[in-house]
């Protein structure tokens, strides 16, 4: 009974954990540049006082589906996505470097080349800044930044800078809670010069909201059964209980 009752209560905690990745996926659904992330179940032996004799559910978040969005023709000069496998390079929040395939950028009052969402765009040299004023910015394929300065001729254009691209072993990433990819032994990714963008379009979400729907209605269901599990393990222990009372 213990253990008909314990296997079902860690598998109801685990199909929540699970459908708050389910739910995390489809909130993105439209978020520029966002890899779906993969759940998967395994059993797991409980160490403890006395001998293992226990196994519970744990459900993690195994990885991300790294296949490519669809693009987008925005027609926008700071719009780039990756043509293919790769990532741009970013300052994070907490200062290190980190990857992205989210490429819509803009250019604050001071210059800085950042993404939506704040994070610096890294270069060859570090966190990339325009000479301000400029016209005219363009990135080519290789994701060097070309723009013609204020006042100058509309044939005239100067290199600034060239966006750091990179193309790790997605084995070898992983996805923090800010939705940013780090190397998992903590070092900066090399730069590739074969990592090329396409200007004027954002790669959308590869998150399939039908895909994500009939797995949250899947979860649910095995939610239900886990607590119907939970409700015969007592109806069990009552019964052994009136046994035990009747002799």
């Amino acid at each position: 009974m213990d253990k008909l009752l314990y296997i079902a209560m860690s598998g109801a905690k685990q199909n929540m954990n699970a459908l708050a990745v389910n739910a995390n996926n489809l909130a993105n659904a439209k978020t520029t540049g966002f890899k779906a992330d993969l759940a998967q179940a395994r059993s797991m032996q409980a160490y403890g006082e006395g001998m293992a004799t226990r196994v519970f559910s744990m459900t993690e978040r195994a990885s991300q589906n790294f296949d490519s969005g669809a693009l987008l023709t925005t027609g926008r000069s700071l719009d780039v996505a990756i043509g293919g496998e790769g990532f741009f390079a970013v300052q994070g929040k907490d200062g290190q470097e980190a990857y992205t395939r989210g490429g819509h950028l803009r250019v604050t009052e001071t210059g800085a080349l950042e993404t939506n969402d704040g994070e610096l765009v890294i270069g060859e040299a570090g966190p990339i800044f325009l000479p301000l004023p400029v016209n005219n910015i363009q990135i080519s394929r290789d994701g060097t930044i070309m723009v013609q300065p204020e006042g100058a001729p509309s044939t005239v254009q100067e290199e600034v800078a060239r966006i750091k691209l990179v193309n790790p072993d997605v084995r070898l990433i992983d996805k923090g809670n800010d939705g940013l990819f780090r190397a998992k032994d903590g070092q900066v990714l090399q730069a590739d010069i074969n990592v090329q963008v396409q200007g004027g379009a954002l790669e959308s979400s590869n998150v399939n909201p039908v895909n994500e729907m009939t797995e949250m209605i899947a979860l649910q269901r095995q939610f239900e059964m886990q607590l119907k599990m939970m409700k015969t393990a007592e109806e069990n222990d009552s019964s052994a209980s009136s046994l035990l009372r009747a002799f």
